[in-house]
C-alpha cells in the first residue's frame, strides 16, 4: 500500500512543517511495520501443495499476533480519523478453540460449561486474562498516542471490552462484566469499578450516542433510559 501512494507521500512531506513532517513519518512507518506483519503471518501458511487449492481459513497460526495486528490497525484508524466507531470481535460466541499459549488443549466453549468443576473454571480463568492482557496491551498504546493537543488518544476514546454471557456455564445475561476504558473527551471518570444494579446494557450504549453528539435518539435496543454515574 505504501509503495502505491510513495510519490503523493513524498510531495506532501515537502509541504508540511518539522512536527507534521514526523507525525506523518510516524504514521507511514506504524504502516509498513503492519504490512510487513502481515506478509510474515501469511508466510506461515506455507505454499499450498496443490496450486489450485484454496488460501487456509481462519487466522494466522499465532493467534495472539493475530490479535495483535488487529488492535495495531485499529489502533491506526482511530489515529487517522479513518473512522468513528469499530466493533472487534476476538472470538465468536461459540469458540471452542484450545490455548497452546497457556499450554490449554480443552475447547474454551466446553471448559465454560464447567459445572462447577474446579480444573474447568481454572482454564476459563486463565483464558479470560489473557484475552484481557492483550486489551490492556491495546489501551496502553491508545494511551500512549498524542493528539495535537497533547492529550492522548485514549483520552478521547470510548472503549467497551465484554460479551453477552456473564456465566457460560448457564448461559445468564445478568451482571454483565464489562470494561469501559477511555475518558470520553472529558465526560467520563475512569478508574473505577461501578454496579449499576439491574439494567439493559443497551443504557450505556445510548448514553455513549450522547457523549459522541448524536441527537435525537430516545431509545436504543431495549434500553430503558441513559446510564448514570459514568
Amino acid at each position: 500500500m505504501l509503495d502505491f501512494v510513495r510519490e503523493d507521500a513524498r510531495s506532501l512531506q515537502n509541504k508540511l512543517g518539522g512536527r507534521d513532517k514526523d507525525k506523518l513519518d510516524d504514521y507511514l512507518t506504524s504502516v509498513r511495520d503492519i504490512e510487513k506483519r502481515i506478509e510474515l503471518a501469511e508466510k506461515k501458511f506455507g505454499d499450498p501443495k496443490d496450486p489450485n487449492a484454496e488460501t487456509p481459513t481462519g487466522i494466522p497460526p499465532s493467534y495472539k499476533d493475530h490479535i495483535a495486528l488487529m488492535f495495531d490497525m485499529l489502533l491506526l484508524a482511530f489515529q487517522t480519523d479513518s473512522t468513528r466507531i469499530s466493533t472487534l470481535l476476538l472470538a465468536h460466541d461459540g469458540s471452542n478453540r484450545p490455548f497452546p499459549e497457556l499450554d490449554i488443549t480443552a475447547g474454551h466453549h466446553d471448559s465454560t460449561h464447567h459445572q462447577g468443576n474446579p480444573e474447568k473454571i481454572a482454564r476459563v480463568a486463565a483464558i479470560d486474562q489473557w484475552y484481557v492482557t492483550q486489551l490492556a496491551s491495546f489501551l496502553e498504546k491508545m494511551e500512549a498516542t498524542k493528539e495535537l493537543d497533547g492529550s492522548s488518544l485514549l483520552q478521547n476514546s470510548m472503549i467497551v471490552y465484554g460479551c453477552g454471557n456473564a456465566d457460560g456455564n448457564r448461559h445468564t445475561h445478568d451482571n454483565l462484566p464489562l470494561i469501559f476504558a477511555g475518558g470520553g473527551g472529558g465526560s467520563l471518570t475512569p478508574g473505577r469499578y461501578v454496579k449499576h444494579g439491574s439494567m439493559p446494557a443497551c443504557n450505556l450504549f445510548l448514553s455513549m450516542l450522547d457523549r459522541m453528539g448524536v441527537d435525537g435518539v430516545e431509545r436504543f435496543g431495549d434500553s430503558t433510559g441513559r446510564l448514570a454515574n459514568l
